[in-house]
């Protein structure tokens, strides 16, 4: 399947997550409660965090999947590597969910700030939640097998089906078991099993057929990319540390139900990363390959379109965040108490989230050469000025300090190191690569948005609220779309294939 096509049903897939994941916010907060929604955030943050002993094998399975498409590895060691990948992802699982399921107490008792739900049942949810990541996690597996074969349509369909069970098919369950937090989080372990199962088959059957030979089980196949792991492993934690620190820290020094609106802010913001996901679950092993069958062009090629690509998506979003905070928060909630709360942290977070977007590039192209060094030293260098910056911020102002620290460090790392990678991986490339495929882009959208927001809108409507957001954001996505080389490309090909003979 084309890499367009790839990466646009990986966008559908992604964007339906995103947008039901986001409509449906409103509705727990209604009926389950600012606190009780304050432990979804807090688990949504738990398995963020427990990606801190992936070890590097979820990537690597995908990028040893691509290498055995493209030839460079053998059905049987493929085989080999998958087998005893699987068991350092059960035993990390047992590790891992156990440690958290026998804190459950401390957790509950000392460390969330607790004001409605009972000790008891706080306790009995984090037991449930360690289940629930613990599957999940080991689910990463399957899916990286699945994505280095780049059966990413099939994904995507699987995402949209699992998101609707998982975010709206909760909501008659309650209804018929009670709006509480116990039935949400038992609700979210079965389909925790479901997907578990369904992942395990799919990426089973797409294993290489292995004839007149035994597999066995081996440390050899992982010692032979335990550096390529282990690099990405360190720097996945540093980049797991990075993003979670500010809400590790707000989730203790806030009140549960605080921290359940700014776990609310955390996610629409998050919504800017939605360019990310798919674009790189499309072009990493894509890369992988090319590179692998020594096309440096083509790579770079994929590269820059890629970088437009995410540009426009992430670039309009963030942009139309940024400047129409407030009336997407009143369309969306209709609670101005959520609005005046969280409206600025939102803009801060989506602007902060708009230039990791773009800084993320020089990793995927390192992680097709298989050389992660600069990676390794750029997300240390990241780690030495972010967690401190939150740390202060986090414990002086709250969750908007928390937003400066988080949009002023990952602006000055998208200045100055980006820059330095692209220098010692492709010297005269970066200024090209900024002006022709970022900034040429950016620029004129958020002349459009400042333009709009000028007009100083206000309503009490909500319906009229979210039509005009929206149709800010579009006006703002026409502009980055248009200034964009690679989009003007691609649709002029479609007029092409579509204009009469």
């Amino acid at each position: 399947m084309s890499l367009q096509k790839n990466i646009l049903s990986n966008y559908i897939g992604q964007l339906y997550v995103t947008v039901v994941g986001i409509l449906m916010l409103p509705l727990y907060i209604r009926y389950m409660g600012a606190e009780a929604y304050g432990l979804v955030g807090f688990f949504t943050m738990l398995q963020a965090w427990f990606n801190l002993l992936d070890l590097g094998l979820t990537p690597t399975i995908g990028r040893e999947t691509a290498r055995y498409r493209a030839g460079v590895t053998t059905a049987l060691d493929f085989r080999r590597l998958f087998r005893s990948l699987s068991s350092l992802f059960f035993i990390i699982a047992i590790v891992g969910g156990g440690a958290l399921f026998l804190s459950s107490s401390v957790v509950a008792g000392e460390w969330l700030k607790l004001q409605m739900i009972s000790l008891s049942d706080a306790s009995l949810i984090i037991k449930v939640m360690a289940l629930c990541i613990s599957i999940r996690w080991v689910c990463g597996l399957y899916r990286g097998v699945i994505a280095g074969s780049e059966k990413l349509v099939w994904l995507s369909v699987f995402g949209v089906v699992f998101a609707t069970l998982r975010f709206v098919i909760v909501l008659p369950v309650m209804w018929v078991y009670g709006f509480e937090a116990l039935v949400f989080f038992f609700y979210q372990l079965f389909i925790a099993v479901l997907e578990f199962v369904a992942l395990s088959i799919k990426s089973r059957s797409m294993l290489p057929r292995v004839k007149n030979a035994v597999i066995g089980w081996s440390f050899a196949p992982v010692k032979n990319v335990l550096g390529f792991s282990l690099t990405i492993a360190f720097t996945a934690s540093i980049w797991v540390i990075v993003t979670q620190t500010d809400k590790l820290i707000l989730s203790s020094v806030l009140p549960l139900s605080v921290y359940g609106y700014f776990a609310l802010a955390v996610l629409i913001a998050g919504g800017v990363m939605v360019a990310i996901g798919p674009i790189s679950s499309a072009i990493m092993p894509r890369m992988a390959m090319l590179h692998a069958e020594d096309k440096p062009i083509e790579v770079l090629a994929v590269y820059r379109d890629s970088t437009q690509l995410t540009a426009i998506i992430a670039g309009a979003a963030a942009i139309t965040l940024a400047f129409f905070s407030k009336p997407l928060l009143w369309a969306w909630t209709g609670d101005q108490a959520i609005v005046s709360s969280v409206a600025s942290t939102l803009m801060l977070y989506a602007l902060g989230n708009g230039c990791l977007a773009i800084s993320a590039f020089p990793y995927y192209i390192q992680y097709a050469r298989g050389n992660l060094r600069l990676h390794f030293i750029g997300n240390i260098i990241l780690l030495v000025f972010m967690v401190p910056a939150i740390y202060l911020a986090s414990f002086q102002y709250g969750m908007i300090g928390a937003g400066y620290a988080w949009l002023v460090v990952n602006l000055i790392f998208l200045l100055f190191w980006v820059w330095f990678v692209h220098s010692r991986l492709e010297p005269a490339f970066h200024l090209k690569w900024l002006f022709k495929d970022v900034l040429i882009i950016l620029i004129p959208a958020s002349i459009v948005g400042g333009g709009i927001k000028l007009l100083g809108f206000e309503s009490d409507s909500r319906l009229l609220s979210a039509f005009f957001v929206a149709g800010a954001g579009f006006l703002i996505m026409i502009t980055a779309v248009l200034f964009s080389s690679a989009a003007r490309r691609m649709l002029r090909s479609v007029i092409s294939r579509w204009r009469p003979l």
